[in-house]
């Protein structure tokens, strides 16, 4: 028995042997402090960063197809104030027809509202037939277009507190002054589509009042006095936040108690600024995913440490079995280890996976909000087509309701080609031009006009270069000038037996696609370019469809001429400069 005993004494472990393991485990869980800290820190300013460049690319977006909207409409008055049947109406005082003809323009241009207006400020013909009579004289867009020879932009606010926003251009005939031409621009459109995203969003005029913002109770409002209305509730809750929140940044302003950042841009319009607030929820989720898999991490590496130092008493234990009871203890706690390393592996998968489908969020996210861009102009088109048609049943003129809903399936088919092309749309923002390969927008345009060939056999021959045909400009408008020459001279072909239209692409000095057709030919090819000039049936168009291309043509640096063929027929020549490839690499970067 006392030899026992003193084996014991001499296998038992010198009480300062357990020090270095103590030290071990408290210079490893420096290391993992340490880690997590600065992981934290280099994550949280990285991710920070990347959210707000995307914040600022959406800001750029944003204020690029709000500049677009504007300039597009500031076109709309000049030409409708050279209308003859404008002009004349005002002349005799007959405005019996005037008004259905401002409806028949609304579905062309795609403007919010006409509005006609005579030299006394009553508005005598208008697509809201309600304002019929209605007298404007003090109004800011009558008085200011009666005083200018250019056209005039106005903003007023109604008594809902939103803001209507107006292009106006006097009328006249010779040296005598008719009345005014108001035409609304809709720009509550942007409002809806901002607000897809989480980031808040508002522009102000350069009086610094808030006109456009995706919360309502915004409008009218100075900056100051907006976060005011959805500030947090106090300074103690910002600080219980702040401290709760150890991941984030010094935030830039805070809106409803959340922190957020705060990005600016300035429109190139009287002024206009453009401000939106992205929240740092993102950053924050991205931060605590990755730091929850290191924590992760280092539990395992303890346990397994545990786990080592557990094997190594259960060896001891057999030299001892005297101490059987502390061996069972030993063992228990060893499962205990086991089912702890087993959990923190499950807790490791649960947090890969919310990783996981936090990116396809994300992903879908970026995906719907840019379909919803995408799709939000077509579908606010067949609305207006789809109105119109139910009034022209409803006058009994099934044949120009026909035309709408034709208008309506050819816009169903562009959709279709945005949602198929998405991946090749995806654009920078906060430029209005961008390098182009001339040789996908033709593509792009003979595809979405494939049902109206088909639906009158119509043979197209087409003919592109090898190499791509780079050019500078904006896709969408480049390619409806390609569908509107298109358009024609599928109409130009309407009598001919075997209808034929051929597109040829070629690049030199500058580039130049050639639209021909088989037709009859253009007769007055001087006034082809003039607004309101067409030989069309009436109803089948205004005359404003080459006017409006030649001067999208022209905005881009080229030139739209047109001449009749050496064998019968019109032929189109557009022309546009060439960029230069080491022009678009830099554009590109």
């Amino acid at each position: 028995m006392a030899d026992t005993t003193a084996t014991t004494e001499e296998d038992a472990p010198p009480p300062g042997r357990s020090w270095p393991v103590r030290m071990v485990f408290a210079v490893f869980a420096i290391i993992a402090l340490v880690v997590v800290w600065v992981t934290n820190d280099l994550l949280t300013e990285r991710f920070t960063e990347s959210t707000r460049n995307r914040a600022e690319v959406r800001l750029a977006l944003y204020s690029g197809n709000l500049m677009s909207e504007l300039q597009r409409a500031s076109v709309v008055p000049l030409l409708l104030s050279r209308d003859p049947a404008l002009i004349g109406a005002l002349n005799s005082g007959d405005y019996s027809s005037t008004t259905q003809r401002l409806l028949s323009y609304v579905d062309e241009i795609g403007a919010a509202s006409l509005m006609l207006l005579d030299s006394d400020g009553r508005a005598v013909a208008a697509t809201d037939r309600s304002r019929l009579g209605s007298t404007h004289r003090s109004t800011s867009f009558f008085v200011e277009a009666m005083r200018s020879n250019e056209t005039v932009f106005s903003t007023s606010q109604t008594e809902a507190g939103g803001y209507k926003f107006n292009y106006s251009q006097k009328i006249t005939d010779g040296s005598d002054l008719l009345g005014v031409i108001v035409v609304g621009v809709d720009l509550g459109q942007f409002e809806e589509a901002w607000a897809g995203f989480s980031d808040a969003v508002f522009v102000t005029n350069s009086e610094g009042q808030i006109i456009l913002a995706t919360e309502s109770r915004w409008r009218g409002l100075s900056e100051e006095e907006a976060l005011q209305v959805r500030s947090a509730p106090n300074a103690i809750s910002r600080a219980i936040q702040a401290t709760a929140d150890w991941t984030a940044l010094p935030p830039d302003a805070y809106l409803a108690g959340e922190a957020v950042m705060r990005q600016e841009t300035r429109i190139p319009f009287q002024g206009w600024r453009m401000t939106s607030f992205t929240t740092y929820a993102s950053v924050r989720e991205r931060v605590n995913g990755v730091l929850a898999l290191e924590i992760m991490g280092f539990a395992i590496l303890m346990a397994g440490g545990f786990y080592l130092m557990s094997r190594k008493a259960v060896s001891r234990s057999i030299f001892f079995q005297r101490e059987s009871a502390q061996l069972r203890r030993l063992n228990t706690a060893l499962q205990r280890e086991i089912a702890s390393r087993e959990k923190a592996e499950a807790n490791l998968q649960v947090a890969e996976q919310t990783v996981a489908q936090t990116s396809k969020l994300a992903a879908l996210g970026e995906m719907s909000a840019a379909v919803s861009h995408e799709l939000n102009q077509p579908l606010a088109a067949m609305k207006t087509y789809l109105a119109g048609a139910k009034l022209l049943l409803q006058r009994r003129r099934p044949e120009e309701a026909l035309s709408s809903f034709q208008r309506i399936d050819d816009l169903i088919d562009r959709m279709g080609a945005i949602t198929r092309q998405l991946k090749s749309y995806a654009r920078k923002g906060g430029e209005a031009f961008e390098p182009l390969d001339l040789r996908d927008c033709v593509s792009s345009a003979v595809a979405m006009m494939e049902p109206q060939l088909k639906a009158r056999d119509v043979s197209i021959s087409m003919s592109l270069p090898r190499e791509p045909v780079m050019v500078k400009g904006d896709r969408i408008r480049i390619e409806q000038v390609m569908i509107n020459l298109l358009r024609n001279a599928v109409d130009a072909t309407r009598q001919q037996d075997d209808p034929q239209v051929s597109l040829y692409l070629t690049a030199g000095v500058s580039a130049l696609l050639t639209v021909s057709d088989n037709g009859p030919g253009i007769e007055d090819l001087e006034s082809l370019f003039e607004p309101f000039y067409t030989t069309k049936a009436p109803g089948d168009g205004v005359g404003l469809g080459l006017a409006i291309s030649s001067s999208i043509v022209a905005d881009l640096g080229g030139r739209l001429t047109a001449h009749n063929g050496d064998e019968g027929g019109a032929v189109f020549e557009l022309r546009l400069p060439v960029l230069k490839a080491e022009s678009a690499a830099a554009a590109a970067e």
